[in-house]
């Protein structure tokens, strides 16, 4: 049981600061650098660029502080749920008397930093539809022009113009020459695309460098390099390090090649190939003709031939039909009835036709229509028959 004697004047009473302030020494001084493992939560990041957290477990919980000189050089994201290993320094902050980490380095648990940023950048472009298929450009057969992003030294640079000019001299190709890795690579890419994007007049671009490791790829993993590479109205290859090796670029350039090598055997064809294909579709082309020359005149002729007897037909139709026509006419012509021994009498001079005697006196010039012939009476006598 504590005591406290008044009449004593040995016993040091302390005001709050003093306590705290002993207090923050003795933990400074006893946890100088401390690794702490636990699992982020209430994660803030306000305006000044510091982080704050809480680490935590099963039991327990601890306030951590990442202020923004030291936090500057992480590459994923801090966010809620993640497992991390945080190194740092025991501290108290005064006014609420709180202890808390002051974290120097910070390690995500269980997989490395880098390929935790990857995943995280990897998941939040494609949520933005950065990787979607149908954004992608197709890739010109036969490009004039082609602009290269890469190291100016590097192997990737010589294998690509050695396998272009090999397959296809006839093409123009324009370096923009940049860092492809270390400290403001990532920029110098995108700044490279975007210049050549400025230019115009290019077909085709080939980003990319040699392998390496993650680290000495990561500035095709970069934000930046990206969205120069979505923006791009030039079509855009990524080939970048080897066949086992995945960038963010891959996933958002219009074409992934495995190698730079591989990029320019993908963005020319190989003479020899583009002269083979040209005679094989020329010869396509002459066999399709001639089958369907063959096909026509086969249809031409058989319509000829159809035509030939549709118009006999008709021919012989009309022919008798008109030789019926022609039996009705003689029928009712006049020349047949006179055939029979009939026969018309005319008056002279008018020729008007001698229907009735009484149209004729004696004396009257006639003519006589028979079927042969004709005769000029002159009329003795009209009789007239009721």
């Amino acid at each position: 049981m504590l005591t406290y004697d008044h009449e004593s004047q040995s016993q040091h009473i302390f005001t709050v600061s003093e306590l705290t302030s002993k207090i923050k020494n003795l933990l400074e001084e006893s946890f100088p650098s401390v690794w702490v493992e636990g699992e982020v939560s209430n994660c803030r990041m306000p305006s000044s660029g510091h982080i704050y957290f809480t680490l935590k477990d099963e039991q327990s919980q601890l306030n951590a502080v990442f202020f923004r000189g030291a936090n500057q050089r992480i590459k994923f994201k801090i966010e809620d749920g993640l497992k991390v290993l945080a190194l740092g320094n025991i501290s108290v902050y005064q006014r609420r008397g709180d202890y808390q980490l002051i974290v120097g380095l910070l390690q995500p648990r269980g997989i490395g930093e880098l390929q935790l940023a990857f995943e995280q950048l990897k998941r939040r472009l494609q949520k933005e539809g950065l990787f979607a298929p149908e954004h992608k450009k197709p890739i010109p057969l036969f490009p004039r022009r082609i602009g290269i992003v890469t190291s100016p030294t590097g192997a990737a640079i010589r294998d690509i113009i050695n396998v272009i000019n090999r397959r296809f001299h006839q093409v123009e190709i324009l370096i923009n020459p940049v860092k492809v890795q270390g400290e403001g690579a990532g920029e110098e890419i995108a700044d490279a695309i975007d210049e050549f994007n400025e230019m115009g007049d290019m077909d085709v671009l080939i980003v990319g460098r040699g392998g390496g490791s993650i680290e000495d790829l990561w500035a095709f993993n970069e934000e930046i390099v990206a969205r120069a590479i979505y923006n791009s109205n030039i079509p855009v290859i990524s080939a970048v390090g080897h066949e086992i090796d995945f960038v963010i670029s891959d996933f958002v350039a219009d074409l992934r090649a495995p190698t730079p090598s591989a990029a320019a055997e993908l963005v020319v064809g190989e003479m020899k190939q583009i002269i083979q294909k040209i005679r094989d579709f020329q010869a396509r082309i002459i066999s399709a003709l001639t089958n369907n020359l063959s096909l026509y005149k086969q249809e031409i002729d058989d319509f000829s031939e159809s035509m030939d007897r549709t118009c006999s037909h008709i021919l012989e139709l009309a022919i008798q039909r008109t030789s019926n026509l022609s039996g009705k006419l003689n029928m009712l012509s006049p020349l047949a009835t006179l055939s029979r021994g009939y026969s018309y009498t005319l008056k002279l001079p008018q020729r008007t036709l001698i229907t009735d005697t009484r149209k004729v006196k004696p004396h009257d010039k006639v003519e006589v229509k028979l079927a042969k012939g004709a005769m000029i009476c002159e009329v003795e006598k009209a009789k007239n028959y009721e």
